[in-house]
């Protein structure tokens, strides 16, 4: 009796956690629908998305800079010894290039900054939902979507792929760094290799997971500041939904955009 007691349990909790899951991913599209509504209307205080571009990329920089520093070095010490015996040192420029504009400059640059920026998002609304000052807006006639989500939303889709240009630019003179003073490749055949195998369609597919990758961060934010409750315990518990839901996602899209641009637009 114990045993169908404690299935009967774990059946409806796992029910209940899949209808939230679906309610979840309607409000999210109910979110999405209204940003896109609202976006013009929203783009017209530029003044705001410039406010948030400034919190989002300049504030960022540093921590994307340090990560892609040494992204771009440890990348260069695996090549190497992957390469040992069986591949050439000279073409360690090309892959290290490769490897960082195709999937880890935009990647590592979304977690990184998913969790920084989905954080303070989900934190700054989140208290603002639970001090009703939401509610002060709408009591004003001020859309929360077109003042609020618009401006973020937008700020880090143009941001992403800004920073993820200066991730891999870093990423690529920190592996040059550790290939001239430890591996031994000289400068000319590193500058030979990234030229040689440098292709615009690599670059651009990075930037344009960047950017979904910048809506997703934006997004989710928003939606569990939005969906905050329950003072300040909620809103801790909104900021760390929001961070990990910008996380999950970005991976499931990189892997998705993955297929889509490698195996359809750019497969020949």
């Amino acid at each position: 009796m114990a045993a169908e007691d404690l299935a009967l349990r774990g059946f409806e909790y796992i029910r209940r956690r899949a209808f939230d899951w679906v309610a979840d991913v309607g409000r999210v599209a109910m979110l999405l629908g209204d940003v896109c509504r609202f976006l013009v209307p929203g783009l017209r205080s530029m003044r705001l998305v410039v406010a948030q571009m400034e919190a989002i990329g300049v504030g960022s920089l540093w921590l994307v800079f340090v990560i892609s520093l040494f992204t771009g070095a440890v990348a260069a010490v695996q090549a190497a010894y992957q390469f040992s015996n069986v591949v050439p040192l000279k073409y360690i420029g090309s892959v290290i290039l490769r490897s960082v504009i195709i999937e880890l400059g935009p990647v590592l640059t979304a977690l990184v900054v998913g969790g920084r920026v989905g954080a303070s998002i989900a934190a700054e609304l989140g208290t603002m939902s639970v001090t009703e000052q939401i509610d002060a807006l709408r009591a004003m006639a001020i859309n929360p979507v077109r003042y609020l989500v618009v401006p973020r939303v937008v700020a880090a889709i143009i941001m992403m792929p800004v920073l993820t240009i200066f991730a891999d630019a870093i990423a690529v003179f920190g592996g040059y760094v550790v290939s001239v003073t430890s591996i031994g490749v000289s400068t000319h055949t590193y500058v030979s290799a990234l030229k040689q195998y440098f292709y615009y369609k690599d670059l651009f597919s990075g930037l344009l997971k960047a950017g979904f990758f910048g809506g997703i961060i934006g997004l989710m934010g928003c939606y569990h500041g939005f969906s905050t409750e329950g003072g300040a315990e909620g809103v801790g518990q909104a900021t760390t939904r929001a961070v990990v839901a910008a996380c999950v996602l970005v991976l499931i899209s990189d892997y998705v955009l993955a297929n889509v641009l490698f195996r359809f637009i750019f497969a020949s």
